[in-house]
């Protein structure tokens, strides 16, 4: 390209799941040219790539959606209070129509280099299918999840049985009816495809190197009356999912409607109101936020975390028989909430099965 020469497009997106999806539309709103590129056949991200059983959003579907558009949100109507792979990547599917995203993007085709031209003052970007677009401006929507990390374990190459990893899954569906089956990692991708392949697995190995509080969803059919009231006050329920608490116009303070606020400080209740206020959270679900904000200083205090922690670790200790799997299933070491909580539907269940065994890493590397 010359100097005097303008870019080919304004902007380069890279990826097609709910980032690049959504810049691409703002962008073509707001007047610029766009050339999107897109690794996977078709538009989804993590929602095309991550295919195995059980997987799940473990945010709330009234939550994981879009909000710039009003139309959109008010006419897709979830199955489920979580949304699962299939249903989320329908849903971008059916964004990416409305709008008519895919005619921006190169599908199956990798941006192998981008690079500035100070002279000509825009990017240069090149993939794998030869190809070089000029452009003003370069935007990665690649997404933190976009590179699987494949372990190299010494024997991948030469193990004769099958392996997979849930960020690369195949897309014809592995079928483990009977076979003995380990899963090494004990994250949300792990804990969700224990408690989809237990009950059709001879044996089920769980190998885990560092238990991780994991919270009842208490997924179900989703309430259509509470999908109305949402619907109805989308504007205030956003604000309360970004975490926000204004003033209303006239002043007065914001008053949740949705969620469930904290009770103050965890030191000002009695350890009988304190215990109920934790099982009502737990038993309301909806992943961890209202448990892990359950009083106003659970993540500032040590002591007051320290009561939800315990709380969660009698719970496992209540659900899993063996008090062996128990102990090695209960986190130690860290607060609640300094990891990324887990969201399940049965995994600590899932351990009284008699095919399912429960390995420490950690303890016998």
């Amino acid at each position: 390209m010359t100097k005097d020469a303008g870019p080919d497009v304004d902007a380069v997106v890279v990826g097609a799941g709910f980032g690049g999806l959504f810049m691409v539309q703002r962008l073509l709103s707001a007047g610029f040219t766009v050339r999107g590129f897109e690794a996977a056949e078709d538009v989804g991200g993590v929602w095309y790539w991550n295919t195995y059983p059980g997987a799940r959003c473990d945010g709330e579907s009234l939550s994981y959606s879009y909000s710039f558009s009003d139309e959109v949100q008010q006419a897709w109507s979830w199955s489920e209070r979580y949304g699962s792979q299939p249903e989320i990547l329908a849903y971008l599917r059916h964004v990416a129509d409305h709008f008519d995203l895919r005619r921006q993007f190169k599908f199956s085709t990798r941006v192998t280099r981008a690079t500035w031209d100070d002279a000509a003052n825009c990017w240069g970007v090149e993939t794998d299918r030869g190809e070089r677009v000029t452009a003003r401006y370069f935007i990665s929507a690649v997404g933190c999840l976009s590179a699987a990390r494949v372990p190299d374990f010494p024997g991948i190459d030469t193990f004769e049985g099958e392996w997979f990893h849930t960020g690369q899954w195949p897309k014809r569906q592995p079928v483990f009816s009977g076979k003995r089956v380990a899963v090494i990692g004990t994250g949300s991708s792990g804990i969700q495809i224990v408690t989809a392949i237990a009950a059709d697995v001879d044996q089920l190995f769980v190998l885990q190197r560092t238990a991780n509080f994991s919270l009842p969803a208490r997924n179900q059919p989703m309430d259509r009356s509470h999908e109305a009231r949402v619907k109805a006050g989308y504007g205030d329920y956003r604000a309360e999912s970004r975490g926000l608490v204004r003033p209303t116009a006239d002043g007065q303070p914001f008053v949740p409607r949705f969620s469930m606020p904290p009770r103050g400080s965890g030191h000002d209740l009695t350890p009988e109101d304190r215990e109920a206020e934790l099982q009502r959270r737990w038993d309301h679900g909806y992943g961890g936020a209202p448990l892990l904000f359950a009083f106003g200083d659970m993540m500032t205090d040590s002591a007051v975390n320290d009561y939800a922690a315990d709380f969660v670790r009698r719970k496992i200790r209540e659900i899993v028989d063996d008090p062996a799997t128990a102990t090695l299933l209960s986190p130690q070491g860290y607060p609640l909430g300094a990891k990324r909580l887990c969201v399940d539907t049965g995994y600590y269940e899932t351990f009284n099965c008699e095919n399912v065994a429960l390995i420490d890493v950690r303890g016998d590397p």
